[in-house]
């Protein structure tokens, strides 16, 4: 195949996945901005990981959030816990990798908190760990998944949202959590700050 049509190929892909998953996802993506407003409105953090690609979607919700969006704010307390390379290395270093992000939200996470967990396989164990580490500090969880939502399914509680995009691609899952994450910064702003547009 020639380059040209690789690259629509892949386009025509990330639509096709995009345009199922917003049918699908929207009612839950609602759900979860609904749930991060309030957890901030009551003066809470929303706390987010994730693996690789879904380390950086993590960092980039933080970045939106303690910063801004698309409109000016205030800063939103948000912290990403992938980026504290000496606490990370330390905590895989004494103890095991799958609890790299698990003793840091027992650490600053509060009843109240959300947790942000990225996982496109739903099968990382420190995001698995992540998530039970959350529930143990009473915090509520939002889950970015892909596939068949893994074992990180299983954990989803009542009060949670999973949010599970339609596709085994890792490639087309990401693309689509960039989506979500820039839904539910809008979401955020315009429910704080009660612009429509």
């Amino acid at each position: 195949m020639d380059p040209i049509q690789r690259v629509k190929n892949n386009f025509a892909e990330s639509i096709q996945v995009k345009t199922e998953a917003a049918e699908r996802l929207a009612p839950l993506v609602a759900a979860a901005a609904d749930l991060m407003t309030q957890c901030l409105l009551n003066e809470h953090k929303v706390l987010s990981c994730g693996n690789g690609g879904s380390a950086a979607d993590a960092q980039h919700f933080s970045a939106e959030m303690l910063n801004r969006y698309e409109m000016e704010r205030p800063g939103l307390p948000a912290v990403a816990l992938t980026t504290d390379t000496s606490t990370l290395t330390s905590i895989a270093n004494d103890y095991q990798f799958a609890d790299v992000f698990s003793k840091q939200i027992r650490a600053i996470g509060r009843p109240g908190d959300v947790l942000l967990a990225i996982s496109t396989s739903g099968e990382s164990p420190n995001i698995i760990h992540a998530v039970d580490a959350a529930h143990d500090r009473e915090m509520r969880v939002v889950a970015l998944t892909g596939r068949e939502g893994g074992q990180i399914a299983d954990l989803i509680r009542e009060h949670d949202v999973e949010i599970r995009v339609p596709s085994w691609s890792t490639a087309r899952i990401q693309e689509v959590h960039i989506t979500i994450l820039h839904s539910l910064c809008d979401l955020i702003d315009h429910q704080l700050l009660g612009v429509e547009g």
